[in-house]
């Protein structure tokens, strides 16, 4: 089933397209691909980036955050580099272009959702707390991908380098994750024994 990638703010895109116009931010991008390799340079599946500040392992659902959009960067038919743009006083901006393991990481779960029986809107959806990176795949394919949290029957793919324990590229139900994430952050103290102070 293909998925209904969201369209990025104009202005996000524009501020893409002009960084990589621009020779000045190409050649002090900390990208070797992107400064060793002839253009032209395409920024194509833009992504909602989300951030989850806080998991509860209760019945409230989980609040995220929009913080930007990824796009990533491609160069004849592979991906080269990603670039973000954040949402400033006065619009969406450029904000800087990466490579590293998340990029192939991203192509490879983007993939394996596009084999997927249901339509999905895919997001990133990040968690600073773990160091985690997940692909989240929303079940509303139409909604505002500014807005919205998880919900219980989207899915979370684990981006890699994962954390310990976590499987990365292993698709799980939000249902199914984020209790064992919010277990991650906030373990259950475990009862003294007997005989020992409390």
């Amino acid at each position: 089933m293909p998925l209904h990638v969201p369209p990025a703010p104009a202005p996000a895109l524009r501020s893409v397209l002009a960084a990589l116009g621009s020779p000045t931010a190409v050649t002090e991008a900390r990208t070797p691909a992107l400064r060793s390799l002839q253009g032209p340079f395409t920024p194509e599946l833009p992504l909602p980036v989300h951030v989850l500040d806080q998991i509860t392992g209760g019945a409230r659902p989980a609040r995220t955050r929009l913080t930007g959009w990824r796009f990533l960067i491609r160069n004849g038919d592979r991906a080269v580099a990603a670039a973000d743009t954040v949402l400033t006083p006065d619009g969406w901006t450029f904000s800087h272009f990466f490579e590293g393991p998340y990029l192939s990481s991203t192509e490879r779960a983007l993939r394996q959702a596009e084999g997927m029986a249901a339509a999905y809107q895919p997001r990133l959806l990040s968690i600073p707390a773990l160091y985690m990176l997940t692909l989240w795949l929303h079940g509303d394919p139409t909604a505002d991908a500014s807005t919205g949290s998880p919900a219980p029957s989207d899915i979370l793919v684990p981006l890699a380098p994962a954390p310990p324990g976590i499987a990365p590229h292993h698709p799980c139900k939000v249902a199914d994750l984020l209790p064992v994430l919010a277990l991650r952050l906030n373990p259950v103290p475990s009862a003294p024994l007997l005989g020992q102070p409390a």
